[in-house]
């Protein structure tokens, strides 16, 4: 896909409430009742919280409803105060705007699955739960937490009796993966999501798994390793026709920008996916959370706020 301007939805703010120790869950319209875009299992929206400030959350409700798109918040004190201002300033009545929704964290139908959340981590697993229910596949669901009093939506999880195994790790420890992975089998797809601890734990246990068995959603950008290529390279933009060079201490998408192109870019961290961009020519050096191992080996599309090129020349499709 190549990355385009957005328009900005207007939402109003219809029911609140304190779902956990932290997590409040917001139920947000359109400001005058228009249907919301569609969206699937795994989405996510970015709330404009400022000008300078936008945050990435899972839609956890119901696709089926177009009435109605449900977040939930966790309360991040130490973080760069999207979570604050959500918690503090948004109450029934209020008002927010959205860009989205944008999915790269789809449910590929299967089988069986078997879901692993963390934390927050469990808002995109929810309709995901929903989605598996309504084509009777086989799932089961791991859900930890530090505390009970922390873990939000136990209540709706519930409802799916023994097929769901909460586990505050204050009672019983760290989820044991293994146990509740088994052997790799076929037929079967993984999807976690939650911590950066979480994520990497679940990496090296779906290491000997069929090759991509494990999906991932990332709230936080990957460690990553040195670039390939930290040398200077150049852009071309096919449908501006403009040549741009980026050097070292640039990012492709800083570059572009500054050349007056519009785009998309909400985490700059290679996360949301937003700027998501066509690859025409050359080879990219991915430096994203978001494209499969697959993806990055097509390299069809590139994150152009992370990632650079192995080459010393890019066309790309803006």
């Amino acid at each position: 896909m190549s990355a385009v301007r957005e328009e900005p939805i207007d939402l109003l703010v219809v029911a609140r409430k304190d779902a956990s120790l932290g997590v409040a869950v917001f139920d947000l319209q359109e400001v005058n009742g228009r249907a919301l875009p569609e969206w699937t299992a795994g989405a996510h929206i970015d709330l404009l919280v400022s000008d300078q400030l936008v945050r990435q959350y899972s839609l956890c409700g119901d696709p089926a409803d177009r009435s109605l798109w449900r977040v939930g918040v966790l309360l991040d004190p130490a973080g760069s105060g999207g979570s604050v201002y959500i918690h503090e300033k948004l109450n029934v009545g209020s008002k927010i705007r959205a860009l989205g929704p944008r999915n790269h964290f789809i449910l590929t139908p299967s089988p069986q699955y078997l879901f692993v959340a963390g934390g927050i981590g469990i808002t995109p697993i929810l309709p995901m739960l929903r989605a598996a229910q309504a084509t009777r596949a086989d799932w089961k669901l791991v859900y930890g937490g530090r505390t009970r009093d922390s873990m939000a939506f136990l209540d709706e999880l519930a409802s799916y009796g023994d097929r769901v195994c909460v586990w505050p790790q204050d009672e019983t420890g760290l989820i044991e993966l293994a146990a509740f992975l088994g052997p790799p089998r076929e037929d079967i797809l993984v999807y976690c999501c939650g911590p950066e601890p979480l994520l990497a734990a679940m990496e090296i246990c779906c290491a000997i798994w069929p090759a991509g068995a494990l999906r991932l959603e990332r709230f936080a950008a990957k460690p990553l390793e040195a670039s390939l290529n930290s040398m200077e390279f150049e852009v071309h933009l096919q449908r501006s026709g403009l040549t741009l060079t980026v050097r070292p201490d640039q990012s492709i998408i800083d570059v572009v920008q500054a050349a007056g192109i519009e785009i998309v870019c909400s985490c700059r961290g290679g996360t949301c996916g937003s700027c998501e961009t066509t690859v025409m020519e050359g080879s990219p050096d991915h430096r994203d959370s978001v494209l499969s191992e697959d993806e990055r080996t097509e390299s069809r599309s590139m994150m152009i706020c992370v990632s650079r090129s192995l080459s010393s020349r890019l066309v790309l499709d803006l």
